[in-house]
């Protein structure tokens, strides 16, 4: 027997997620009604199908700037997709603003992705924390792996792609770019900002 769902309730998990009509109603029936468990089964499916157009070209897009605090911190970014008829879309426009947005709130960050990091400043922390007191009693492979995990964590901090995002501290950028993917049914990539900070 199916489970009958309401249109109110199909209606509110579109809204929350941006998923079609459809996949809201199967994930509710799914769930048994369980409006949080089929979030997070919309969720899941959306980044396993995001997964699978990572690899498509996105030449398509927008440059976007933002003027944060009175003009002291100023964004300019570069999203990409594969169509113009995403480009416009709002939904897209408003991911844009609100990845400028996090890039003027995240000082620390430099890359767009923690692959960017140059290989230098990967060793450069590599040294630093090998020469850490706290780590000089461990055993060798222990040691390596403590090193390894403190540097991944310090290159993750300068990783765009690695944050929280500033308005759903629950997911990170990733996240809500495969969510975008999984939404506008395309790959969606951010290929470069450069942030501004008067003074500076």
């Amino acid at each position: 027997m199916t489970l009958e769902i309401s249109s109110a309730l199909v209606k509110e998990l579109r809204q929350k997620t941006g998923a079609g009509m459809m996949n809201c109603k199967k994930a509710l029936q799914e769930t048994n009604g369980d409006f949080d468990e089929a979030v997070k089964t919309l969720r899941q499916k959306g980044l396993a199908a995001a997964d699978k157009k990572a690899d498509r070209k996105t030449i398509e897009g927008v440059v976007n700037s933002y003027i944060h605090a009175g003009g002291k911190i100023g964004v300019l970014v570069e999203v990409n997709c594969e169509t113009d008829f995403v480009a416009r879309r709002e939904e897209f426009l408003e991911l844009v603003q609100n990845i400028a947005m996090q890039i003027a709130a995240s000082p620390d960050v430099l890359y767009v992705n923690i692959d960017d990091v140059p290989e230098e400043l990967f060793l450069a922390e590599k040294e630093v924390e090998s020469g850490k007191e706290d780590l000089s009693n461990k055993p060798k492979e222990i040691k390596e792996k403590i090193i390894l995990g403190r540097v991944e964590k310090t290159l993750k901090n300068l990783s765009l792609l690695n944050q929280a995002f500033i308005r759903n501290q629950n997911i990170t950028v990733d996240d809500l770019i495969k969510e975008k993917i999984s939404l506008f049914g395309e790959n969606i990539r951010i290929k470069r900002f450069t942030r501004y900070t008067l003074g500076d």
